[in-house]
């Protein structure tokens, strides 16, 4: 039951409402890809902002996430200038000496001091940056940069995405009204570890450095670390929160209790934005959503449905629109979790296929429910208290049409 003549669901943003005080942006093409398309982007804090950020765990880093974590040590910066197109990964000693131009060229243009600006590069690996074209690039964003500019940031941040993706969360944060707005990209080589794709935040909240990190790195840990397409994860990954601290009022710290309001309004944005990069999973005709319960922990929860997420029968299952919960229970028991093979219930956007480890018969009623861009799996494993939630995509032709013609 394959959803036929399946589009994505793209959004509709009125950019303009994707402002945050003090944060200014804009995005262009520079040449890098062959298209023509958008793939130089800046996004700068007006006032010296404290950054936090998180990178990934592969053991190949590309240069820009070799250097930012260097960057990183810094107290203050003032933004990040993002290329795509071009991964700068595998490309030696030169391919950190041209980041470090990149940024070099973007802070000399836009009148920075050295060290002012993390770089971000997503794309081919293996292949040396442009830098000349970069260059010139950033030398037309530095004139262009605006409040309304992120739809623009965001569509150069772009490879094989279907859309841009963008978030504004806004609350009262220490007693002040603070926005967090957020872009990312990210469509393929998806998976935990951080961070999957290249996402940046801006806030205007108070926040000190040390807060700021423990914040992102739970955000992280429930969004970005809780959804997968395709079990790979890029060399670039990078997620960075910016807060300039334009809204006033008290300092937030790790021992105030208005961090853990500031936690909640990062990890809504940063679930928005995960579960838009799901959506638009290469090739991707179904959102598929995994909710463990009754683990013997939430670790072991989370371990669970990581389990149910990356099982290539399970995900060609959903595709096909066939409720084989055989595959989601053998993909558990493979995963080592805890659990009794007779004790588990599973349901398939809420019909009931198995009970107490058994065939219910509902196989043709949840057939039919599973017709839906969105399947929802919920299995209680009666094991303990642990419950975790993860995202995934079904695998479809498509994705092996678009990866097999990547370089192409």
């Amino acid at each position: 039951m394959t959803i036929k003549n399946f589009k994505k669901e793209i959004p509709k943003y009125k950019w303009a409402d994707f402002t945050c005080p003090g944060f200014v942006a804009h995005g262009l093409s520079c040449g890098i890809k062959k298209s023509g398309m958008p793939d130089l982007a800046v996004i700068l804090s007006e006032k010296p902002a404290k950054v936090a950020g998180v990178f990934t765990t592969n053991r190949v880093k590309a240069a820009s996430v070799l250097n930012d974590k260097k960057r990183l040590r810094r107290k203050l910066h003032s933004g990040v200038v993002v290329n795509s197109g071009n991964a700068n990964a595998c490309t030696g000693e030169q391919g950190i000496a041209d980041d470090a131009a990149f940024a070099a060229f973007a802070e000399e243009a836009l009148n920075l001091k050295k060290g002012d600006l993390f770089t971000a590069s997503t794309g081919v690996i293996g292949v040396p940056l442009p830098i000349k074209k970069i260059e010139k690039g950033v030398k037309e964003l530095a004139g262009a940069l605006t409040p309304a500019g992120f739809g623009r940031a965001a569509k150069a941040m772009m490879t094989t995405d279907a859309f841009q993706k963008a978030v504004v969360v806004e609350g009262r944060v220490g007693g002040r009204d603070i926005t967090i707005l957020g872009v990312a990209k990210g469509a393929g080589m998806i998976r935990p570890d951080m961070a999957t794709m290249l996402a940046f935040f801006c806030t205007d909240a108070n926040i000190n450095k040390i807060a700021l990190q423990d914040a992102l790195r739970v955000a992280v840990v429930r969004s970005f670390n809780s959804i997968c397409v395709d079990n790979d994860m890029s060399t670039n990954d990078t997620v960075l929160a910016m807060a300039n601290g334009v809204a006033g009022g008290r300092e937030i710290a790790l021992d105030d209790s208005a961090l853990m309001v500031f936690t909640k309004l990062l990890t809504d944005a940063a679930i928005k934005l995960a579960k838009m990069i799901v959506r638009d999973g290469e090739g991707a005709t179904r959102l598929v959503e995994i909710t463990v319960s009754g683990a013997k922990s939430d670790i072991e929860a989370m371990r669970a449905a990581r389990g149910v997420a990356e099982s290539m029968l399970v995900k060609t299952a959903i595709f096909g629109g066939d409720p084989n919960w055989g595959r989601v229970i053998s993909a558990i028991g493979m995963s080592g979790v805890v659990m009794d093979p007779n004790l588990f219930d599973l349901s398939i956007n809420g019909v009931k296929v198995a009970s107490k480890g058994l065939d219910t018969g509902m196989e043709k009623d949840a057939a039919k429910a599973m017709n839906s861009p969105e399947v929802a799996l919920s299995i209680n494993l009666r094991a303990g208290e642990g419950a975790a939630t993860f995202w995934t995509t079904d695998l479809s032709y498509e994705y092996i049409k678009i990866n097999s013609e990547y370089r192409t």
